[in-house]
């Protein structure tokens, strides 16, 4: 992983058991085909649906979600829902905590992530992120005006796009400042009418016994490792997940305006799940 925030040790990984090793084993080979035969079926039926549909994609997300269901069945992870997730055309804004939130988040509503340009150029996972739709985007400034056309043909046509406006992940246990620069793709003439922004609150609840962080991936953590110790665990944790109410853009005087209300009610969630969290272990 590319740095990002680095605010607390990485935690100190459980050893892994002779039980731990074959349970890694036997749900990597599971996930991993369910991965590369979910990807070839979309690719064929994109195939079709790219000359008949153009920038929409009425069947391809229902395989992805599909194949995100499945590896956390396989990984025997429970996601708790509450709220509901939005109908309204716009976008998801949610705190970002572990690679599992891309699972997490499109198993209750199909959703196109918003990812950081150099993703793009990842062995294996860059051409699987092209594939599902996934938008990239550069930190470079001068790209800022073409990267804002970009979301709203996407949003225009009907992509409900997701976003982590902290701009990196953290260890679960905290929501970081969010950024507002992205917010500014969302007042567009052409979209700030018509445009709601609903904001997700993740929890992670590692698995009895284990380091709270158990979950989050930040810093310059390694992929495999991580994902290894997650294979391996068992029991499993579990990941809360709340929808808020979404909230029109049009009603916010500037990006800056909307991004600070997104991120008191993400927080708010985050606290609210914290506590009720610490009222169980009384």
């Amino acid at each position: 992983m590319s740095a990002g925030w680095t605010g607390t040790d990485d935690p100190v990984a459980p050893p892994i058991t002779a039980a731990g090793w074959l349970r890694a084993v036997l749900r990597a080979a599971l996930i991993v085909p369910l991965f590369l035969g979910g990807l070839l079926l979309l690719l064929l039926i994109r195939l079709v649906e790219r000359p008949l549909c153009g920038l929409r994609r009425p069947v391809t997300p229902f395989i992805v979600q599909g194949v995100f269901r499945g590896a956390l069945a396989l990984l025997q992870i429970r996601v708790v829902t509450t709220g509901a997730p939005m109908t309204q055309a716009g976008a998801v804004v949610a705190n970002h905590a572990s690679w599992l939130d891309i699972l997490v988040l499109n198993i209750r509503k199909r959703v196109y992530f918003v990812s950081k340009a150099e993703v793009a150029r990842w062995p294996l996972i860059g051409f699987m992120a092209r594939a599902v739709g996934t938008v990239f985007i550069s930190r470079n400034p001068g790209e800022a005006r073409a990267q804002t056309a970009l979301f709203e043909q996407r949003l225009l046509a009907g992509h409900p796009l997701l976003f982590f406006p902290e701009g990196t992940s953290s260890d679960g246990l905290r929501v970081l400042p969010f950024k507002s620069t992205l917010f500014a793709a969302f007042l567009t003439p052409a979209l700030r009418e018509a445009l709601h922004v609903q904001p997700v609150t993740l929890r992670y609840v590692a698995p009895e016994g284990q380091d709270a962080r158990f979950y989050g991936w930040w810093g310059d953590m390694d992929f495999g490792p991580h994902a290894l110790m997650v294979l391996a665990a068992s029991p499993q944790g579990r990941v809360e997940l709340h929808y808020h109410t979404p909230v029109r853009v049009a009603d916010f005087a500037d990006r800056k305006a909307l991004a600070r209300h997104v991120e008191q009610v993400v927080r708010s969630g985050f606290a609210a799940l914290s506590a009720h969290r610490g009222d169980e272990a009384q």
